[in-house]
């Protein structure tokens, strides 16, 4: 086994794939920033610990929904067809179930929010709750077989709210007969507790680290301001349960460094850990932390990190330095940690554009030639396509000069270039500001128009600025693409991405000011204080009295691209807009959080929108085929799974307080009538 501290300390990949791997950078600069200097060449990941590793394919040869995005791959596929393009406006909710654990913040509870996809794996239904539950259902009828509590404290520790994202689920390649936990279930809590517990019966493994419990803050030894929440599920690749964590946005210059951690599913044991900054960056800054689901290709061993930025998040004069595997897509070996290959996303990240989605893998055809690709959704609307094996681009992604701000900001320096990919095209136009919405301009009497005037804009990477009411970031810290992520069918070669259109200000405060202006924060949005750094900031939506966005719609769109080519296929707005009860009309669209799922069948399922209805639309054409209303906006995947030969779609509707303030308890899932299967 290696060193636990190597994994960051392996990147002197830097031969053969050096101007690839970091473009913007020569392989001179690229070697001074990195921690040490011992010579290593990009090499296929380890098979030693799976000697059947070349066997397992990328896309499941069974439906499978056994893991956060479905499958490993992130691609959100279901190869079941029951359910299609001709019958699916007969879908019906064939059962829900209220878990009983929400709050909408009114009393002594922080508000939930809650994220999770259902799981489906051992002919179980498992799902974990914001209060921290871990319950399992009957996928057929929602009837509950067993629930576990963690007993963990309901405290916004490190968020404004409580949340969840869900479980993993493994399972033994050779379960042995009798003993306990050869499946089991791993949930993490907010206070950095990980929760192994037997999938058969909802007790904790007793022999996974303590009596079932591993306690990650353990491992939380530098700028320890927050503990190391576990929000999401961790990646499951063969026996090693990997994992990162979340932390409290916007708070400090200097936070604990991001981590990612990779365990024995078995025993908790540490196995290797990765660090995406090097030992001097770790000390003064912090975060760079991996917040998200990652994805996996088992056949070569390779686990994928959508790695965030470091701190503080809209003020970068502490870390100057190139710090190349910031908010960044990594690829390290999964058995030892190693980074195999990377590529930066952002370069000196000041907009808070972490990576926040698990890129997702597919095998392309483009011109003749059969590709091994990824791709990588973004805050910033952009889609980015290289080969999954060496990070190599699949179209071009070039360097762009970009603005430099306007010398407001005292200490900071800005990266000259930054990378934009030609195909596809950005999923926005964000080369001039978007044009103020007239309608909302009238009702609040030219307050937006007079915003307009106020914000500095100069295209995509405006910096933020400490003049007027700062500048216009469009898209910024809410997205572009969220956690969700894209999907893909590999039959057609199509993959489906939601986007939110969201313009956004940012503005820097010196301590004086800033200390004058705070007036609070909401979930993610308002006054922040980055403690330590020179600024504070604000980060608003850019709306007028009556809460209606001063931009033009649509507000969020739906797209399809042709994988073989990099071209719109089609695109849509999505959902609809909802304020004091009304819903706006549909062409409008709704801001988005959570991703969509597709079918053989070629349907797409997806919830994401502010009036709380899921819906299904055409794979081809994109025509809106099936809807109906939920407790609260679905903000998480959907699942999509078979059981006892009957095919399935489940949503979480459990809402997020960026959208709007509802939230729910609900699971809610749909079959076709018995008759018309």
């Amino acid at each position: 086994m290696m060193s636990l501290r190597t994994g960051a300390r392996r990147l002197s990949t830097l031969t053969a794939l050096s101007l690839t791997v970091f473009p913007g950078l020569t392989l001179a600069e690229q070697q001074s920033e990195q921690p040490d200097q011992a010579e290593q060449t990009a090499a296929p990941a380890s098979t030693s610990d799976n000697g059947d590793r070349a066997n397992v394919p990328l896309v499941p040869d069974t439906p499978t929904w056994d893991s956060f995005h479905g499958q490993l791959n992130a691609q959100k596929y279901s190869p079941l067809d029951q359910i299609n393009v001709d019958n699916v406006g007969q879908l019906e909710k064939v059962w829900e179930v209220h878990t009983g654990d929400i709050s909408d913040g009114s009393g002594d509870t922080p508000a939930t929010v809650w994220s999770a996809t259902p799981v489906v794996a051992n002919d179980t239904l498992y799902i974990g709750t914001p209060f921290y539950k871990l319950i399992a259902y009957n996928p057929a009828t929602g009837e509950e077989k067993w629930r576990f509590d963690t007993q963990s404290s309901r405290e916004a520790l490190t968020q404004p709210v409580l949340k969840n994202r869900g479980v993993a689920y493994w399972e033994a390649d050779d379960p042995i007969e009798g003993e306990s936990c050869q499946k089991i279930v791993y949930m993490g809590t907010m206070d950095a507790q990980l929760f192994a517990i037997d999938a058969d019966t909802g007790k904790p493994c007793q022999g996974f680290a303590d009596n079932g419990v591993l306690n990650v803050d353990q491992w939380n030894n530098v700028n320890s301001k927050f503990p190391l929440s576990l929000l999401q599920p961790p990646t499951i690749v063969g026996d090693h349960v990997i994992f990162g964590w979340a932390g409290k946005d916007w708070a400090y210059q200097e936070a604990p460094p991001g981590t990612v951690f990779s365990i024995n599913a078995r025993t908790g044991e540490r196995e290797w850990e990765f660090e995406a900054l090097s030992d001097e960056m770790r000390r003064k800054s912090g975060t760079a932390n991996v917040w998200t689901h990652m994805s996996a290709d088992e056949q070569n061993g390779l686990i994928y990190l959508p790695v965030s930025s470091p701190s503080p998040n809209f003020w970068g004069g502490n870390r100057t330095e190139k710090a190349p595997l910031a908010t960044s897509t990594t690829a390290l070996d999964v058995d030892t940690g190693e980074v195999v290959w990377s590529r930066q996303w952002v370069h000196h990240d000041i907009w808070d554009y972490d990576i926040n989605a698990a890129p997702t893998l597919m095998d392309i055809t483009v011109d003749g030639e059969e590709i091994p690709a990824l791709v990588q959704a973004t805050k910033m609307g952009f889609l980015f396509v290289v080969n999954r094996l060496t990070g190599e681009d699949v179209w071009p992604i070039e360097e762009r000069p970009v603005p430099q701000g306007d010398g407001s900001v005292e200490g900071e320096v800005y990266a000259p270039t930054q990378p934009f990919p030609t195909k596809p095209a950005p999923l926005l136009d964000q080369s001039k500001k978007p044009e103020v919405w007239a309608l909302a301009d009238a009702v609040g009497f030219g307050q937006c128009s007079r915003l307009w005037d106020e914000l500095t804009y100069e295209g995509m990477y405006t910096p933020p600025t400490t003049r007027g009411e700062g500048a216009l970031a469009y898209p910024d810290s809410a997205g572009g693409v969220q956690w969700g992520g894209v999907a893909f069918d590999p039959e057609s070669q199509t993959a489906i991405v939601n986007t939110s259109h969201i313009v956004q200000t940012v503005k820097l405060y010196n301590r004086e000011d800033y200390d004058k202006a705070d007036s609070g924060s909401g979930n993610e949005s308002g006054f922040a204080p980055q403690e330590g750094a020179p600024y504070g900031m604000r980060l608003e939506v850019a709306d007028n009295w009556l809460g209606m966005p001063c931009w033009e719609p649509p507000f969020g769109e739906i797209v399809a691209i042709d994988m073989h080519t990099g071209d719109i296929k089609w695109r849509k707005p999505v959902g609809a807009s909802q304020q004091f009860g009304f819903f706006m009309p549909e062409r409008w669209g709704s801001p988005t959080i959570g991703g969509p799922a597709v079918t053989a069948g070629g349907v797409i399922f997806i919830g994401a929108s502010m009036d709380a209805k899921v819906r299904a639309y055409s794979l081809e054409t994109g025509e809106k085929l099936w809807e109906d209303q939920t407790q609260a906006p679905v903000v998480a995947n959907p699942s999509v799974y078979e059981y006892d030969g009957r095919q399935y779609v489940a949503f979480v509707a459990g809402g997020n307080t960026i959208l709007k303030d509802q939230v729910g308890d609900q699971i809610a899932v749909y079959a076709l009538p018995e008759d018309n299967e």
